[in-house]
Parts: structure tokens; C-alpha cells; sequence
């Protein structure tokens, strides 16, 4: 390593759900003061950019590539923002950064780097229900891109065993079609069917859609990509209101 100090900032950031008002003010200043953002395409096209801003968009299963060339662009002196959906840390680019750093030349250790919390996508979502994550919870990716099959089934069993409220990220896709069944056929076998499940479509978008049914009627063709699955705990309660919507809330007392 040499003594050279290096000049350049890397920020990981996390642009919320998707309405631009749950960006954090925080993280909208960095944004503003980038010269180069950096994402999945989907998530890069979110950002307004300057003349003065570079735009590095990529495909979703580059990760560590687009990590590397942050890195890189940042080593070279510039501020550099790379951009997630929801928070940054949940199943996004801050650990494909640290990941690359870890793997990769020493220099990359020393330089500016810092990662800003955003709003995922299952407080998005609880906030819309009301307050389902009062207790115990936990989130699971089912997408097996980046871990066997079996190990997604294992901890999801295990999730469900132990009652915890369940968000599934990643529920389906196109090359996925079935995993989300599956997911459902192994909650049926420790879950009462009465457990509600939530079906939540671009939460804070214009086209939100959200859909709750009993887990014995849950259907998987109510997923995309853009959807989290939520699944309640045995403690989950719903309170109905006037026109047939409901909130869904998990206390925070529980007995054994």
C-alpha cells in the first residue's frame, strides 16, 4: 500500500420503496453531490441526474463487477454513489461492496467508504397494514441465484417452527416461477391456514396493490419481482374495517 492519501468517497445508499418521498433527506444530499451514480439499471433510472453526473448502469446479476468499478472510481478521486431499492444493507450492494473490498487490493481498505440506512421495502409494507411487525419477525430471500435451494427451505421452516411474521423477498421471477409455491406448500405444513398472508405490489408507487388471503388460499400468481410476501405470526390479529379493508398488527406482548 502506499502512503498516498486517497481522495475519493464512496456512499451505498439505499433509495427507499419508490416514492420519492421516502427517500431520506440524507440520502437524497448524497445523490445531489455525486459525480458518478452507479446501480441496477431499474434503480439508476430513479435517480434525476445533472449534466454533470455520470450514470453506470448494469445488470441485476453484476454485482460484484459494479462494486469493483465503485471502487475503482472512487480510488481514482471520485465521489461515487451507489444506489439500491429500499436500504442498501437488505439483500443489496453494501455487502457486494464490502465483498469486493475484502477480495480485493489493499488501497481499497483505506479509502472513504460509508453506507446510509433507507426505507426496505417491509416497512414500507408494515406501515400500509399498520403494525404486523410488533413482535418477532424476520426476512428471507427466495431467490436461490446465490444459495442453494435447500438452505432457502431450511430457514424457512425453521422461521415458520419458531412463529416468527416472514417477508419474503424475491418471491418470484421469471427464471423462478415456482419457488413461491413451494415456499407456501412448506408453510402449510407447520402454519394454521388462517394465517394471513400479504400480497404487496409497488408499495408507495402509483400501481400499489396490496392483497391479504388466508395462507390455505394463498396464490402465488399475485407475486412479481416487485412484490414482498408478508406472513403473519399465530399472534398476528386483523381488525376489520368499514368497506371490508382491515389493518393487520402483531402485538408486542407474547405467552408461551
Amino acid at each position: 500500500m502506499t502512503g498516498k492519501p486517497l481522495t475519493g468517497k464512496l456512499h451505498v445508499v439505499g433509495l427507499g420503496p419508490g416514492d420519492p418521498m421516502l427517500m431520506t433527506p440524507q440520502v437524497a444530499e448524497i445523490v445531489a453531490q455525486a459525480s458518478d451514480i452507479i446501480g441496477y439499471q431499474t434503480y439508476v433510472a430513479r435517480v434525476p441526474l445533472r449534466a454533470d453526473q455520470n450514470r453506470h448502469a448494469s445488470d441485476n446479476r453484476e454485482e460484484i463487477a459494479r462494486a469493483r468499478n465503485a471502487l475503482e472510481l472512487a480510488q481514482q478521486g471520485r465521489r461515487v454513489c451507489v444506489v439500491s431499492s429500499g436500504d442498501a444493507g437488505v439483500f443489496a450492494m453494501a455487502s457486494a461492496i464490502f465483498e469486493a473490498i475484502e477480495t480485493g487490493p489493499d488501497e481499497w481498505r483505506a479509502l472513504d467508504v460509508e453506507v446510509l440506512p433507507g426505507i426496505s421495502a417491509m416497512f414500507a409494507v408494515a406501515a400500509r397494514l399498520g403494525a404486523p411487525l410488533g413482535h418477532d419477525f424476520c426476512a428471507i430471500s427466495l431467490s436461490d441465484n446465490l444459495k442453494p435451494w435447500d438452505l432457502i427451505t431450511h430457514r424457512l421452516r425453521k422461521a415458520a417452527e419458531a412463529d416468527f411474521v416472514i417477508s419474503l423477498y424475491n418471491p418470484i421471477s421469471k427464471a423462478r416461477p415456482w419457488q413461491l409455491g413451494a415456499a407456501f406448500d412448506i408453510l402449510r405444513e407447520v402454519k394454521s391456514p388462517e394465517t394471513p398472508v400479504v400480497f404487496a405490489t409497488a408499495v408507495s408507487r402509483a400501481d400499489e396493490n396490496i392483497v391479504i388471503e388466508p395462507l390455505k388460499d394463498a396464490d402465488p400468481e399475485r407475486a412479481d419481482m416487485r412484490t414482498l410476501v408478508m406472513i403473519g405470526s399465530s399472534a398476528t390479529r386483523a381488525i376489520e374495517r368499514p368497506g371490508g379493508a382491515q389493518w393487520l398488527y402483531t402485538p408486542r406482548r407474547a405467552e408461551r
